[in-house]
């Protein structure tokens, strides 16, 4: 068996040219805000895409780069402004953030309706309780990709592998909602090759290059691979052992071009939906 690949970059392609779409005929041009502080070469190559896709859209995007010694009190006074800044529909606040900066007391300053990024406790409990509200962009992705697939989630044995708020408990509590039969696994999970071997859907976001190996995926298996790392010789490789994996996989998204495109796809999409949010309420 070789794996179908999940193409993260047509299907982000699609969705961008969808919300680009329902936004033109809304008549709204959605506004996102990105505030940046420090000089982290990474994040700022992140935050430059970000915009560059927000523009596309036709959104009114701004960023705010702030020097990496602004003090925390100093950085949540600008929070609270665009929070109150009607022509501001999204707050996005890019991870990670100097030490001295305590991220937890940034997420919850954001206006709950405004975190596009879906951090927010306020949003983490609707997503825990099965409500609506703006979900975490890259779990959102990961959503988008296996529904590219047409794997049927209800009744599936899924197991996600790594259980960090940012991607793995929020994917676990999507997959949850959509009825799969879900397992989170963790550093101190006994035996994770088999758990990942029970999985008919696998999602992997554990931040080591190719921990999950071939023998680790059941035969007929769709594999969600989040991770992103670089190796010495430059090249960038997931969590999963592609060429291995992809032996034995039905589904398997690549890295790159798999879930990262659709991390930024999904913000513009949570903005879209945070824009008509706000002038319903309003």
């Amino acid at each position: 068996m070789t794996a179908a690949i999940i193409d993260g970059r047509a299907a982000a392609a699609r969705l961008r040219a969808r919300v680009a779409a329902e936004a033109r005929e809304a008549g709204i041009a959605p506004g996102l805000t990105v505030v940046i502080v420090g000089d982290d070469p990474a994040s700022h190559v992140y935050v430059r895409n970000k915009a560059r896709a927000a523009a596309n859209a036709g959104f009114r995007e701004a960023t705010i780069a702030l020097p990496a010694e602004i003090t925390e009190a100093a950085l949540l006074d600008i929070i609270a402004g665009l929070n109150a800044d009607d022509a501001v529909d999204g707050i996005l606040v890019q991870l990670p953030l100097p030490r001295h900066i305590r991220a937890e007391a940034v997420i919850e300053a954001l206006d709950p309706a405004k975190d596009v990024d879906g951090l927010h406790p306020v949003n983490a409990g609707h997503l825990a309780s099965g409500h609506p509200g703006l979900v975490p962009c890259t779990p959102k992705g990961v959503m988008t990709l296996l529904a590219e697939t047409g794997v049927a989630l209800a009744g599936a044995r899924a197991v996600v592998l790594g259980r960090s708020v940012l991607v793995g408990r929020p994917v676990a509590a999507l997959l949850t909602a959509a009825d799969a039969t879900v397992t989170l696994a963790h550093s101190r999970t006994r035996d994770l090759a088999t758990e990942c071997r029970r999985a008919e859907v696998l999602v992997v976001a554990v931040g080591r290059a190719e921990l999950v190996r071939g023998h680790w995926i059941a035969e007929g298996a769709t594999v969600i691979d989040v991770g992103i790392n670089r190796r010495a010789d430059g090249r960038l490789v997931g969590d999963v052992a592609f060429a291995e994996a992809a032996q034995r996989a039905a589904w398997i998204t690549p890295v790159p071009g798999g879930v990262g495109p659709m991390t930024i796809a999904s913000l513009l999409e949570n903005t879209l939906i945070a824009a008509k949010a706000r002038r319903v309420l309003a």
